[in-house]
């Protein structure tokens, strides 16, 4: 068979995601704080972008004389300016059980709501560190910089340390490669034996500065495991001794309640271990915690929800989260006309472009969260309403077909996006649940609403009827819903609520 060249034309339909397009498609995933971000950003890089301080000036002069503005306008999107939506015509067709449990007060926070969680108790196992807030100048006419204050950290503090209290220049490398290993609660994460065939230096030395290091303040920093840490704090009260050594042998069993055993295996009296064990509550579990470490960004919602007068569920857009951007025609006007060198006039024409299409992608981003959210507010009336118990089956499909567009960009917008409700502030993915059927196949339950049950049932249970998983099935079959022995389990373990066995040693011995 001959090889020789030919031509063809064939016609062909296929999608190309255009730069302007890929923007769009980020801003839509980015949250509220990484999008002022990006736009500040681009605020730098084009000279066609400026902020709309006159709409921002009009805005605080509305918001302090209507007070919490209940009366806005929920059907278009704040603080957009379209005012250039006539001249992108051409753009818009673009467009498309472990050892936690020793120390009960120091759990871990749900993720599920924020505003509504439940009061912290106060415990001897959260430590209370130094805290800063950024202050704006003084007012006896002192300057910015005489407010700011810097905020102390584990490393600086324990390198502080090491240049008063070990001299010798050897040790003092090795120290500095153990503060290295230190991690943020206090604990020497990391392998001596690794760490001195890296430095060639014998083990025995590592061990020793490390037995030196042991002493630095705060008392149980780096220790290599919860049992070294509270042992060394209570060396440094001198109140470390062979019993309460074998009381810290078994923490094991302390974690499981198994006060039986534990006496059994220490030899002490009941209330001379309930005395022993009070004293190691006192102690701090995690001493690196007291050191300032990386600053919380608390969680700023971008849709609100309230109750309108009607009855119905109002839907706004938080117009704090919205930049506020718009192009200068009149300053590209001018200086187009004075440009003369076809590179210039090229860099112009595109920053033109971009700049016109990022206030378009700004406005098409808040008004597909807010559609977004409106639907998922519709579908989910009852969670509103009546509490999470009737969380409705949800997934990503439903609200698309519903809005009319894809089930990626619905996961796009959901993406780190929170509303704040009546019942406490929540990312849009918490509505989005799996379904469980019904023991009469009528309707289906969805999986987070199961969970709420299964932590209601489990927290009204009483000392002497103590519910295994198999009794929680039972009255969850009873309330409809159909569910297996495994799914409980897995459930339960989530909600981080130890077994039976557990929970009723936990309640027969309250330590």
């Amino acid at each position: 068979m001959a090889l020789f060249p030919k031509l063809e034309m064939r016609q062909g339909q296929n999608l190309v995601m255009t730069p302007q397009l890929q923007q769009a498609i980020k801003l839509l995933q980015l949250s509220n704080i990484d999008l002022s971000a990006y736009v500040e950003n681009e605020l730098e890089r084009n000279p066609l972008l400026e902020r709309d301080e006159k709409n921002e000036v009009i805005r605080n002069l509305d918001a302090t004389e209507t007070g919490s503005g209940n009366g806005a306008d929920t059907t278009e999107p704040k603080g957009l300016d379209l005012s250039d939506a006539a001249g992108l015509k051409d753009i818009d067709s673009k467009l498309d059980t472990s050892l936690e449990n020793v120390f009960p007060d120091d759990q871990p926070v749900p993720t599920g709501t924020t505003s509504a969680a439940p009061e912290m108790k106060d415990s001897g196992w959260t430590s209370l560190g130094p805290t800063h807030r950024g202050a704006g100048p003084s007012s006896d006419g002192e300057g910015f910089e005489a407010t700011i204050s810097e905020q102390p950290s584990l490393t600086g503090h324990l390198t502080a340390q090491l240049q008063v209290s070990i001299t010798d220049p050897v040790q003092q490398m090795i120290g500095a490669f153990l503060i290295d290993m230190v991690s943020e609660d206090g604990y020497l994460r990391g392998d001596l034996e690794a760490l001195a065939q890296q430095l060639g230096a014998p083990l025995e030395l590592v061990e020793a500065t490390l037995t030196q290091m042991q002493e630095f303040d705060p008392p149980g920093v780096f220790a290599r495991d919860l049992t070294e840490c509270l042992a060394l704090q209570l060396k440094e009260q001198n109140r470390l001794d062979p019993v309460i050594r074998s009381v810290l042998d078994n923490l094991d069993l302390l974690a499981k309640h198994d006060l039986a055993k534990m006496i059994r295996v220490t030899g002490l009296g009941q209330s001379e271990l309930l005395e022993i064990i009070n004293e190691i509550r006192n102690l701090n579990p995690k001493p690196g915690h007291i050191f300032g470490t990386a600053i919380i960004q608390p969680v700023v919602p971008d849709v609100f929800v309230r109750e309108g007068p009607d009855g119905n569920w109002l839907v706004e857009l938080n117009s704090d989260t919205l930049p506020r951007v718009l192009v200068n025609r009149q300053y590209f006007a001018t200086v187009s006309n004075s440009v003369m060198n076809k590179d210039d006039k090229v860099y112009l024409s595109e920053c033109l472009s971009n700049a016109s299409w990022l206030v378009k992608s700004l406005d098409q981003r808040a008004r597909t969260i807010l559609k977004t959210a409106r639907e998922i507010v519709r579908q989910q009336d009852g969670f509103f309403t009546r509490g999470v118990q009737y969380l409705k089956p949800m997934n990503l499909r439903m609200v698309a077909d519903a809005v009319g567009m894809h089930e990626s960009t619905i996961s796009r917008v959901t993406s780190n996006k929170y509303i704040s409700t009546p019942r406490g502030v929540f990312e849009l993915k918490y509505f989005f649940s799996s379904s469980i059927a019904a023991t009469d196949g009528s309707a289906s339950f969805a999986a987070e609403a199961v969970r709420y049950r299964i932590q209601a049932l489990i927290e009204a249970e009483s000392p002497d009827a103590v519910l295994s998983d198999d009794k929680i099935v039972s009255l969850l079959r009873d309330m409809g819903i159909d569910i297996a022995r495994r799914t409980v389990a897995k459930y339960r373990e989530a909600l981080k609520i130890p077994s039976s066995v557990q929970r009723r040693r936990e309640k027969r011995n309250p330590i």
